[in-house]
C-alpha cells in the first residue's frame, strides 16, 4: 500500500467520522484544522482507522500523533 493509498483511506474515515464530503486531511493536518475535532470525537476517529486498516494503535501512538501524517507513517509501517 502506498502512502497515497494510506491517506485515501484516512480521508474517507474522516470524511465519515466528521460526516462532512469536503473534508481532505494532508501530512500536517491536526485537530486545529477540523472542525469537531475534540477529543471525544479523536477516540472515534481512532477506532474508524483502526477498523479500516486492520490495526490497532498502542496508547504511546495515540497520545504522541501531533498530525495526520503521523499517524500515516505509524500505519505504513504496519502494513
Amino acid at each position: 500500500m502506498t502512502r497515497e493509498e494510506v491517506f485515501a483511506g484516512i480521508n474517507e474515515v474522516f470524511q465519515d467520522v466528521f460526516d462532512d464530503e469536503e473534508i481532505c486531511v494532508g501530512e500536517t493536518t491536526t485537530s486545529a484544522d477540523v472542525e469537531g475535532w475534540d477529543s471525544l470525537e479523536h477516540i472515534n476517529l481512532i477506532v474508524a482507522v483502526e477498523k479500516r486498516f486492520h490495526m490497532k494503535f498502542n496508547m504511546g501512538e495515540v497520545t504522541t500523533m501531533k498530525n495526520v501524517g503521523e499517524m500515516a507513517d505509524i500505519i505504513l509501517s504496519r502494513i
